[in-house]
């Protein structure tokens, strides 16, 4: 497929993301240039930051949140092990552990080579990703702070 092609196919696709968020009246910034979206949804506890970039080049919608935590020294070791069993856990996207920073961020990505995307694909994503940020984001800031032991991350609900 030309580049012509896939950047016409991503801005089709990114004006359908755009739809569904005005049709679930959510407050976000476009950045067309980029085909990328931004907002913030309140969450039970810590509020979530959401980025959706549709990449005409690799044919792939991606949404992240990062995680507002930062894991320092020894508690990194922590992090990762917490990343790993959240990841366990979760049906679809991931947390990704960058262990240099101690930083974590919630992806989910969504290919449309060959597909006709519709408002539902990004309906799923959010609601999927905003479900799952919400249930860990607190869990991964207590743990960093040494609120909450590793031992009481594993428990579930």
């Amino acid at each position: 497929m030309s580049d012509e092609k896939k950047l016409k196919n991503a801005q089709n696709v990114y004006k359908t993301l755009c739809a569904m968020l005005d049709e679930k009246e959510l407050k976000y910034e476009k950045h067309e240039d980029d085909l990328v979206v931004t907002f913030i949804l309140g969450g039970d506890d810590i509020p979530m930051q959401f980025v959706l970039n549709v990449d005409s080049d690799r044919q792939l919608i991606r949404l992240l949140s990062p995680i507002p935590v930062t894991f320092e020294g020894d508690k990194r070791i922590e992090g990762a092990i917490a990343t790993c069993q959240a990841n366990y856990r979760i049906a679809d996207g991931s947390f990704d552990f960058d262990f240099k920073q101690g930083r974590i961020l919630f992806r989910m990505t969504s290919s449309y080579i060959d597909s006709l995307i519709s408002k539902d694909v990004f309906e799923y994503m959010v609601a999927v990703a905003s479900y799952t940020v919400d249930e860990y984001n607190d869990k991964f800031f207590m743990l960093a702070k040494g609120q909450l032991p590793i031992e009481e991350f594993f428990k579930k609900k």
